[in-house]
């Protein structure tokens, strides 16, 4: 279920917004297709993927990383 679209038109607005107050028409998105778990696990294991792999990463490594992203940051014409 997706979330209704705002009219753009104020009388149709008002009516809307009437419909959402008194509870004839629902705001709130409920299914999105995506299971929670799923999710939960997928952010979970983003949030510490980059600093895992920093750790990984040799200072050498590292240095060459960030000269290269240095290098394609500056070096082209404007």
């Amino acid at each position: 279920m997706t979330k209704p679209k705002r009219p753009r038109d104020t009388n149709q607005l008002a009516h809307m917004i009437a419909q959402l107050a008194t509870g004839e028409l629902d705001d709130v998105k409920t299914d999105d297709g995506k299971d929670p778990a799923a999710v939960a696990l997928g952010r979970k294991g983003g949030l510490k993927g980059g600093k895992a792999r920093a750790n990984k990463l040799s200072a050498a490594k590292k240095k060459a990383i960030a000269q290269k992203a240095a290098l394609a940051r500056w070096s082209h014409q404007k």
